[in-house]
């Protein structure tokens, strides 16, 4: 028998989708980001009836969350994750009736819609810190993190922003420094204020009473800081997990500006909101170390139902790799929760990162086939259903402000952020009727969904017969996670259920057949190999090039 290397801790038994209350478990999660999804009125920018007209494709598709990136009121400095009016839609992606319209459709199909929400920071043009910064002793003086220089005149730490350079912005209105996290222009917020923390709640429970089914919290683990403004040490070992490793960033061990232990009580202050309307919530955790984080902030359901790292959106690609990540968060979880991505809005697009520059058009349906499997919810990004690479934007047409500072090493994220083509003979694809805010690529366009939906073996495709097949299999919604020796760049585990068989699946990560020995199929019956081709004879697996294997073994535990 194959030695078993680590086995997740225990779950409830299988209960239909939507019923029971932790149904969330079972979902799998679609990525927006309105910007690229789909343009009505010829702007060149995505709208919120734009997402509505592509409801139906999304129902279709087979995942029960719709998460949607920012579209509140901002200046666009980030794309939206700068807010000016947490409460209103900004005028490019439509109006609240927009809005209303696409809660009750989405309703109307049987999909859940999830919103962003971005409270560690707001933008400089939001009225709250337009009165912050007026005085140092006025009703909202306290709201954002202002702090005097050294007596040199230079910032009062060494904190830095994950953007580039000091985390710190001189004001002349107060004479002080104000910090950001991110761009200078995105204030942090002071929850160490106890009214800080109540307008956000207030904010919350206002998109709550429009129908919204939950949130997705932007960097959740930066809403508070050390209030003695300690420096942070230099990082035993430099991250570059979440940033370039052009970025000074990483060299810090970041345990004074954010994670820090006062943010557990604001985040039951959030799920008792959440509780009141049965609504869910996915924490975004970028740390030093976000697996011990993620656990932290998922455990004892009193916090975050979900959270997720990118500790999958990395480019590292091994079976060794993707078997760590789950085990370790598996072993430090107390009936905590995982959604596992990736890719999304802020990642070089998966098939790129982990494909090369020419990716084998196999390897999308084997990504997706592995996410859909491990233990979790799956988080899928618009466009990885269609095998859309990373697009190569020249810097006259960058967008990103992030990848203007750091180019060419590192050019942004807009390269993940192009828009949908949804008809390849149509002018930018079917994506807008005017010119684009970001160009479509010709080898997106002919990837697009009317092209893949005529064709039977599409990535596309693949994936609506993939997601409906694991809402059939109980032991991949709600089964424990075990993984079995094998092979770089093989990934083998089980998933188990009491009271159903157990599910034996092996991946091959790599672009050459290789066959294994892995005596648990001996007695297993094999299961539909969706195309992944992959083959068993006796104890012998064999997996051809990005090749799949699925199989429900003789014994159940």
């Amino acid at each position: 028998m194959s030695q078993v290397l680590s086995a997740g801790s225990s779950t409830n038994a299988a209960q239909p989708s939507g019923k029971s209350p932790d149904w969330w478990r079972e979902a799998v999660i679609y990525q927006i980001y309105p910007r690229s999804f789909l343009d009505t009125n010829g702007d060149g920018i995505g709208d919120l009836p734009g997402i509505t007209a592509k409801l139906d494709y999304i129902a279709a598709l087979g995942v029960d969350i719709v998460w949607i990136s920012p579209f509140f009121t901002s200046p666009m400095k980030d794309f939206g994750y700068d807010v000016a009016d947490y409460c209103d839609v900004d005028p490019l992606f439509g109006s609240l009736d927009d809005f209303d319209a696409l809660i009750r459709r989405a309703h109307a199909l049987g999909l859940k819609i999830m919103i962003d929400q971005v409270l560690s920071h707001t933008s400089d043009a939001h009225p709250w810190f337009d009165a912050s910064r007026k005085s140092r002793n006025n009703p909202k003086s306290n709201w954002y993190v202002w702090a005097d220089p050294m007596v040199d005149g230079t910032p009062p730490n060494n904190w830095l922003s994950v953007f580039g350079g000091s985390a710190w912005q001189w004001d002349t209105r107060r004479c002080q420094y104000y910090l950001h996290n991110f761009l200078a222009c995105q204030p942090d917020m002071n929850f160490h204020c106890a009214d800080v923390q109540d307008a956000h709640l207030h904010n919350l429970r206002f998109w709550l009473e429009r129908g919204v089914d939950g949130f997705r919290l932007d960097a959740c683990n930066f809403h508070f800081h050390d209030q003695t403004l300690r420096s942070n040490p230099a990082a035993a070992n430099r991250d570059s997990t979440t940033v370039s490793n052009v970025n000074p960033y990483g060299m810090q061990s970041h345990v004074y500006d954010k994670t820090r232990p006062e943010n557990l009580a604001f985040l039951r202050r959030v799920r008792a909101l959440l509780n009141e309307y049965d609504a869910v919530s996915i924490g975004e955790v970028g740390a030093d170390d976000s697996l011990a984080v993620m656990a932290d902030y998922t455990a004892d359901g009193d916090k975050l139902q979900m959270a997720y790292s990118f500790n999958l959106l990395t480019p590292e690609f091994s079976a060794k790799h993707i078997r760590t990540q789950v085990q370790q968060f598996e072993a430090r979880v107390a009936g905590g929760w995982a959604s596992w991505s990736v890719g999304n809005h802020d990642s070089v697009r998966v098939m790129s990162r982990w494909g090369g520059q020419n990716p084998a058009p196999e390897l999308a349906k084997l990504l997706l086939a592995m996410q859909l499997s491990l233990k979790g919810t799956p988080c899928l990004y618009q466009g990885d259903e269609l095998a859309l690479t990373e697009a190569d934007i020249p810097f006259e047409a960058l967008q990103d402000p992030y990848g203007i500072t750091f180019w060419p090493e590192f050019k942004g994220r807009d390269g993940c952020r192009t828009p949908m083509p949804w008809q390849a003979a149509s002018a930018a694809a079917g994506f807008s009727s005017g010119k684009p805010w970001l160009p479509v690529p010709a080898e997106h366009a002919s990837r697009a969904v009317d092209v893949q939906l005529r064709e039977p073996t599409s990535t596309l495709v693949f994936a609506q017969n993939m997601l409906a097949w694991r809402k059939r299999m109980p032991q991949l919604l709600r089964g424990n996670i075990a993984f079995y020796e094998a092979p770089e760049p093989v990934l083998a585990l089980r998933r188990d259920l009491a009271g159903h068989s157990g599910l034996l699946v092996a991946f091959n990560l790599g672009n050459q057949t290789i066959r294994f020995e892995w005596p648990d199929a001996a007695a297993a019956q094999v299961l539909e190999r969706h195309g992944l081709a992959g083959s068993a004879s006796g104890t012998s697996i064999e997996l051809p090039a990005y090749g799949a294997w699925f199989a429900l073994a003789a014994d159940a535990q």
